[in-house]
């Protein structure tokens, strides 16, 4: 890690907000807990598996990362680097959006018009709110959207 951080990619010491929860005024900060409630269960977080078909520009890594990038924040995530492979001039890209909140990794296929994704994030981050930027950004003629909830508390 000490390597990373000294060419500017990641930090060694959190940010407060990745650290402390803010209550009430008046309140002291407390240890964050990323750990969130829906519907009744406590989990770790929500891990969407989005398939994006018939989709372009999925050879384009800095339109990629840009997207995914926008993606995060639009979700409420923190960034904390991000990395990209392009597999040739016209070949798929492989790479991963780091979150303090978890991460959002992509693996295209532009001869076939599909883009494998990944999207994990804890706390209070929605990650849901992400699609609409890879949709804007890829115009994909489907989209399929799986959801897994991790690390449920029994």
């Amino acid at each position: 890690m000490n390597a990373l951080a000294r060419l500017g990619m990641v930090s060694e010491i959190p940010s407060e907000n990745q650290t402390f929860a803010h209550g009430e005024a008046g309140d002291m900060a407390l240890p964050k807990d990323y750990f969130v409630e829906r519907d009744g269960v406590k989990f770790a977080g929500t891990h969407l598996l989005v398939d994006l078909w018939g989709a372009d520009r999925l050879d384009e890594p800095d339109l990629i990362d840009a997207t995914l990038c926008a993606a995060a924040l639009a979700a409420g995530a923190t960034i904390l680097h991000s990395h990209f492979h392009h597999f040739s001039p016209n070949g798929g890209v492989s790479g991963v959006v780091v979150l303090a909140e978890s991460h959002i990794s992509i693996h295209t296929w532009p001869e076939r018009g599909y883009a494998a994704l990944d999207i994990f994030m804890c706390g209070t981050c929605n990650p849901y709110k992400a699609i609409p930027m890879l949709k804007q950004a890829f115009t994909p003629s489907s989209v399929q959207v799986g959801e897994q909830r991790r690390g449920l508390i029994a």
